[in-house]
């Protein structure tokens, strides 16, 4: 039987299989030609103390012990194309996950997809970024993979009770993601590799007989009875099944609008708004190794902070080291920001997401919108950004000590947002309580992270799709009381995740559901 082990090492050594074997030698009082092999099963920075150190969780087989590699394999999908099918509409992790549970329980997925495959959104992608155009149906929030696929991969949740995480993670392994992401507290893919990721996915839907449609976007709900029948495309198409699962993101405010419509109850749900900061990832990695210089064995760091403001949490969101700032928005006339970075997270800026925590009596002055009062409260500062950066896609910017003492910046250096930067005020783009309560946090965060509260510091504003601004309420436990039979508000979209896994992990659940259902009829 393999001992278990929990030690610190230095950076190095984690990096050096020879010194980590002579190190879990010394702490065992055995010879390192006793130990067979040191398997890693979980590993993170611990960056308390001035001399940085690893924890590991390990493994130790020794010599004469069985010990076989693991390689993970991918479930044994069937071929669904003659079985029952069920509407998924949305490609994200939710759709994507939910396609290959349903596959894996033997029913037909049909996953219907606004936005392009993977390939076909980088035009998309290169469009916003060089010349200001938005496509609504193909950018940086819809398409093939959704939100993460461009946006860094992220796989980092603490939403460890919705369910199995580690089998989300291994299905990515499986599928070709890096076996590291088993091992570190934070995963993460990186926007180069999640691409090919997502289309082998999508490949082995339809190898196991199952439908992806791309550039077929919904555009309303057949509904008889108190059920669906299916749903209709806005070629006019009808595509019929009596279980829906509506996986369409956080940003699909055509699909809140149309539940809306449909008297469908929904409600406006509280979010988090605020602004996109970037730092040199040489301040970050100071600040956080307490170091003049990183070295080769530690990660660019990240930093993860939050504090009370006049009663409001402000915190650090999607925070991207090595990483660049991306233009967001899914319509024109609109300013999104949010971050991502490469697998090896290697460009020379930092940058996160520092947003507020919303309250529902905040979306007042957008009462007569009703369920749908969050959503307009953001997009009022969206088209609010765009206008104050002269109608483009070029983002308001402001040196961050400069916000704090409400100075325009007289210059703005070259940031990694590629659609560039318009020197602007943020007092101007949010309301007058948001402004301040980022003032003062800011001043918060320096205290706490000495260095960071500079105007080496470039604000981008708005960072302010961190999650969905309404939630389809659904019976989450259990999903027996539907509003209507057969639908199912899944994802991020529906207010029920926050992230790429616990989506996934929702997804799953949705799909696992009608199954238990689609059986019971059956018997």
């Amino acid at each position: 039987m393999p001992r278990e082990l929990q030690f610190q090492v230095s950076p190095e050594t984690a990096h050096d299989e020879l010194l980590l074997n002579e190190q879990v030698a010394k702490l065992m009082h055995v010879s390192v030609k006793e130990i067979q092999k040191i398997v890693v099963l979980k590993r993170s920075i611990d960056a308390r103390q001035k001399a940085i150190k690893f924890n590991i969780k390990a493994s130790i087989f020794f010599k004469g012990e069985d010990f076989v590699e693991q390689k993970i394999e991918l479930p044994d999908y069937s071929d669904v194309s003659n079985a029952q099918e069920v509407i998924i509409v949305g490609a994200g992790p939710a759709g994507l996950f939910a396609a290959l549970q349903l596959i894996e329980l033997g029913l037909k997925p049909i996953v219907i997809e606004r936005g392009k495959d993977v390939r076909g959104r980088r035009r998309d992608l290169k469009a916003i970024n060089r010349d200001g155009i938005v496509n609504e149906d193909s950018n940086y929030c819809f398409g093939e993979g959704g939100a993460g696929t461009y946006s860094d991969g992220k796989l980092y949740t603490r939403s460890k009770k919705r369910g199995d995480v580690d089998r989300i993670l291994q299905l990515l392994v499986g599928f070709g993601a890096s076996s590291d992401i088993l091992v570190e507290a934070h995963p993460h893919i990186g926007t180069n590799k999640l691409p090919q990721i997502i289309q082998d996915i999508r490949e082995k839907i339809i190898e196991c007989g199952g439908q992806v449609l791309f550039e077929t976007r919904v555009t309303d709900l057949i509904i008889k009875d108190n059920e669906m029948q299916g749903v209709i495309t806005q070629k006019g198409d009808t595509i019929s099944a009596n279980k829906v699962i509506l996986a369409t993101g956080h940003s699909a405010r055509d699909i809140f609008e149309l539940l809306d419509k449909k008297k469908i109850f929904i409600e406006a749900k509280p979010f988090a708004l605020g602004v996109r900061a970037e730092h040199p990832q040489e301040l970050i990695d100071s600040i956080q190794y307490s170091c003049d210089f990183r070295g080769d064995y530690l990660p660019p760091a990240p930093y993860s902070i939050v504090k009370q403001v006049n009663g409001r949490g402000m915190y650090s969101f999607c925070m991207c080291p090595g990483g660049v700032i991306a233009p967001c928005a899914t319509s024109p006339g609109e300013v999104v920001t949010n971050g991502w970075s490469p697998s090896k997270r290697d460009q020379s800026t930092a940058n996160s997401g520092i947003v507020v925590e919303l309250k529902l009596e905040d979306f007042k002055p957008f009462a007569k919108f009703g369920a749908l009062a969050g959503m307009e409260f953001q997009k009022a500062i969206e088209q609010n950004a765009w206008h104050l950066a002269g109608q483009t896609q070029k983002v308001p910017a402001q040196r961050m000590v400069d916000f704090t003492q409400n100075k325009t910046s007289i210059d703005i250096p070259k940031t990694s947002y590629v659609p560039g930067t318009t020197s602007v005020e943020m007092g101007q783009v949010f309301p007058g309580f948001l402004s301040q309560i980022m003032r003062e946090g800011f001043k918060e965060f320096g205290k706490t992270m000495r260095g960071y509260l500079t105007n080496d510091a470039i604000l981008h504003a708005p960072e302010s799709r961190t999650s969905s601004p309404v939630r389809i309420p659904r019976d989450n436990e259990t999903l027996e009381h539907l509003q209507i039979k057969g639908l199912y508000p899944c994802g991020e979209g529906a207010g029920y995740a926050g992230g790429i896994i616990s989506a996934a992990i929702d997804g799953e659940k949705c799909a696992l559901k009608i199954a238990e259902i689609l059986n019971h009829k059956a018997h």
